[in-house]
């Protein structure tokens, strides 16, 4: 026996035994324990794989930021109470290379993305709903690693960030990996979606009920996935467990040791919501706005991360020097770089570089101002960083100031503004991200008590109803049943429906010569596959682009090959075809694209990934947010 096949062998022999494990049949309950027992225990399995790797991916983005701003830049971070402190004291201070290292490192990030894995680029949170509304909520085995490796050159260069959104992409995909691995059903598979997504965002928020409550409504706009909520809350302790040892402290924010309910102060709560209304759709109408304007810069798609990052280096920079010098810290972050959770530390409990009077609103709302215009930046332009953190900070900071205000203006010195500076965290990111329930309870595990619960609720729901239409995650259909009428009329969609005459189509004839088919890839903008004619005109085969990278990467090869020695058999398709199915063949065959022919046979239109992912629930190997100009990307499987 091999190697290989050993291996094989006691891969086959760990999954019978851990199967056998979780099997329990106990046919006499009235419950069914054994449905009930695999999943859970399952969960259990989840939670671990996803917290572990989640926290790694936290903790490692910590580090690369020390290594690249602290000790290279001379960058001093602001952090939060509860975040891993940087291990020795800041180099010298050069504001003209933390102007860069944004760009450079988004730009790198986008490129390995759009290269290898380009559903890992964006924020994370609309890639994992989108996900979960697949028939299986299946990814592919590559996204959790490769999502770790963008978001950590993304948000370790300063990208203006969190790290939640990420992890619940990576959790989520580390639960598809585990749920393939034991064969379970596609519902269970779901379920334990939920319960990764769960387990990712509580290991690093440490927020373990709050997370598996954000886990279950975050799918949807005003449903709830109340199956997983079970699974969700064990593995979210389980993430939340083996990813303690790797933070400094069990909670993430400092506080009071309680904020005490004041009746009186419910008006200002109100008020409060209004104000974070109008930030939420401020922050929201700046990401569409940095959006349109990057799909319009020049150069490829994997550059515009990079423009975001060269943006908000130009830009904030020497705003941040300027603020350092008048605040008495040169050199020194507030939060404007990298998740923020230190500027929202501060507007919970103050610094002592903080200003008191209107001095210290004055410089919250600054820091407020420039932390929207830096997130729009980064998110904005498809960089791979979380909206989560930022949404968080922003409302934070709002809070803050407007907290510190009223105090001034009353004269009421039982006003704390730390607390508004909570229940404007939990208003903004509940209204924009639809979670009201759970970032109610996220809130009060920040704070460490329900104080704030009733503040919260009048908040929360002034935000959910002035909110309605607006959405920071696209992807979330409003209920259950609508996602189940958007699957059944996408069912019915066909291939004319979706298909495109693109101009400028290559085509070879069967002796066609390398070269002349190395010089049409390199010419291509849009196509990476070409058919093969015969002197008819009738499709013999098809050429992948590549294939013809092999040949190009083979010295000499180009100069004997001919088309006929690479094609494939034609996988083709019919404009009166279900989409759906054909899709499925597409992909399964490793093709990114397929000729369409008419009625006489001919070829005369093109179906492609890109051209239907803004438009099917299914996931596709290349992320809806790719335009036809993408270059030809090599060949990949749907397993890999």
């Amino acid at each position: 026996m091999n190697d290989g096949e050993r291996k094989s062998a006691i891969k086959r022999t760990l999954r019978a035994w851990l199967n056998r494990l979780l099997s329990l049949r106990e046919k006499q309950s009235p419950i069914d324990l054994q449905h009930l027992g695999r999943t859970l225990l399952h969960a259990i399995v989840v939670g671990a794989a996803a917290g572990l790797v989640s926290a790694a991916f936290s903790t490692a983005v910590e580090r690369v930021q020390h290594w690249l701003l602290t000790s290279l830049a001379g960058y001093s971070f602001l952090r939060a109470a509860g975040e891993r402190a940087s291990e020795g004291a800041p180099g010298v201070f050069r504001p003209w290379l933390l102007v860069w290292l944004p760009a450079l490192g988004a730009g790198l990030a986008g490129y390995i993305g759009h290269r290898f894995a380009p559903e890992v680029l964006g924020g994370g949170g609309n890639a994992a709903i989108r996900v979960f509304h697949k028939r299986d909520a299946i990814t592919r085995k590559r996204v959790p690693w490769l999502k770790a490796i963008a978001s950590i050159l993304t948000l370790g260069s300063g990208g203006s960030g969190g790290r939640e959104g990420p992890t619940m992409q990576i959790g989520s995909s580390m639960a598809s990996l585990v749920a393939r691995w034991l064969k379970t059903s596609p519902r269970e598979r779901r379920i334990l979606y939920v319960a990764g997504i769960a387990a990712g965002v509580s290991a690093v928020f440490r927020t373990p009920l709050g997370a598996a409550l954000f886990a279950a409504e975050v799918l949807y706009r005003d449903d709830f996935e109340s199956d997983a909520l079970v699974p969700a809350v064990l593995a979210s302790v389980v993430g939340y467990s083996v990813g303690l040892p790797f933070g400094e402290s069990s909670r993430l924010f400092a506080h009071a040791d309680s904020y005490p309910f004041v009746p009186g102060h419910l008006p200002f709560f109100a008020a409060l919501a209004l104000f974070e209304v109008a930030l939420a759709l401020t922050f929201l109408r700046a990401l569409k706005t940095v959006r349109m304007v990057s799909g319009k810069m020049p150069g490829p798609v994997w550059m515009r991360p990079g423009y975001g990052g060269l943006a908000l280096g130009i830009l904030t920079v020497p705003l941040l020097f300027w603020l350092g010098t008048r605040l008495g810290r040169p050199g020194g972050g507030f939060g404007i770089l990298g998740g923020g959770y230190g500027a929202a530390q501060v507007a919970i409990t103050g610094a002592d570089w903080l200003p008191g009077g209107w001095r210290g609103v004055q410089v919250l709302a600054a820091l407020c101002a420039l932390k929207l215009v830096a997130s729009s930046f980064t998110l904005g332009t498809g960089g791979s960083a979380g909206d989560f953190a930022p949404s968080l900070v922003l409302g934070g900071l709002l809070g803050g100031a407007f907290g510190r205000a009223t105090q001034l203006l009353t004269g009421d010195a039982t006003i704390n503004p730390g607390a508004f500076a909570l229940v404007g965290m939990g208003t903004l990111f509940g209204g924009i991200a639809h979670v009201p329930l759970s970032s109610m309870v996220l809130v009060c595990e920040l704070a460490g008590s329900y104080d704030l619960i009733v503040p919260l609720m009048l908040a929360e729901g002034i935000a959910f109803v002035a909110l309605r239409r607006h959405h920071l995650y696209e992807a979330q259909p409003s209920s259950r049943s609508s996602a189940v009428e958007t699957v059944r009329a996408q069912q019915s969609l066909r291939v004319g429906d979706l298909a495109q005459a693109q101009p400028g189509a290559r085509t070879f004839g069967p002796a066609t010569g390398g070269r002349a088919m190395l010089d049409a890839v390199g010419d291509a903008t849009w196509q990476v596959t070409f058919p093969v004619l015969n002197e008819t005109g009738k499709i013999v085969g098809v050429v992948p682009s590549k294939v013809l990278h092999v040949v190009a990467s083979e010295e000499g090869m180009a100069d004997w090959v001919v088309a006929s020695d690479l094609m494939q058999e034609p996988m083709v398709a019919r404009f009166d075809e279900p989409a759906i199915e054909v899709l499925t063949r597409m992909l399964a065959a490793g093709l990114r694209q397929i000729p369409v022919l008419n009625d006489q046979g001919q070829v005369a239109a093109y179906l492609d990934e890109r051209s239907v992912a803004s438009k099917l629930v299914v996931e596709l190997p290349v992320a809806s947010t790719l335009d036809a100009t993408t270059t030809p990307l090599a060949g990949r499987s749907g397993q890999s």
